[in-house]
């Protein structure tokens, strides 16, 4: 019996060592919760500031002026919150898996980490690309939808260097990216949901699961 729980043991080392040298898995699951927490917190600024509901739809009416230029003082308002959001979730990000990979004896910027971070970006900075396009155009309502389904294709794409569950968050957003192109009007909603309460529940997830 003693035998066998020492194979046992061992697999389970070789396995770790593995899976170390070929995932990044000191991604904190806390850091998800907080980006959920600041992203509900961006929505609900953007809400108080200019009086709406995510309940009503064309909030990105504001966006537009009547003779079609872009409303620059919306526009930057949102900006501002939202690139308030990522640095705070990334600062946040950094922080906690900082300390999870101390804890695991992990380098947090070793080369699966650069893999990782490439394959997040490449999604995420063609997406922001496409945003800028759309916005150029006028077609303002399809920015929900479309920073969702990219965020979305980056977790996949960087699934396959890091915790697979996170593939899974992935699909989920990519899904609720298609419904919102659907319901164009509901941005704020669908950010919400997405952003605040999907990175939420997959920090607690992850959190339970690996950390707890």
């Amino acid at each position: 019996m003693n035998k066998n729980n020492e194979e046992l043991q061992a697999l389970s080392e070789i396995r770790s060592l593995m899976e170390r040298s070929s995932r990044f898995i000191s991604l904190s699951g806390l850091s998800g919760v907080f980006a959920g927490l600041f992203a509900l917190l961006g929505v609900w600024i953007v809400c108080w500031r200019y009086n709406l509901s995510i309940w009503i739809p064309g909030y990105y009416q504001l966006a537009i002026l009547d003779n079609g230029e872009l409303n620059t003082g919306f526009s930057l308002f949102v900006f501002a919150v939202a690139m308030g959001v990522l640095i705070a979730s990334f600062l946040t990000g950094i922080i906690l898996t900082k300390r999870k990979a101390k804890e695991q004896d992990q380098s947090i910027w070793d080369p699966i980490a650069k893999r990782l971070l490439i394959n997040l970006m490449i999604p995420l900075i063609t997406g922001g690309l496409f945003c800028l396009v759309l916005i150029y155009h006028g077609f303002v309502g399809l920015l929900a939808p479309v920073t969702l389904i990219f965020y979305g294709l980056a977790l996949i794409n960087a699934s396959k260097y890091t915790l697979e569950d996170i593939r899974y968050l992935g699909i989920c957003e990519i899904i609720l990216g298609l419904l919102a192109s659907y319901y164009i009007g509901f941005g704020l909603l669908f950010w919400a949901v997405g952003f605040g309460i999907f990175h939420i529940i997959y920090g607690i997830v992850m959190y339970k699961k690996y950390e707890a």
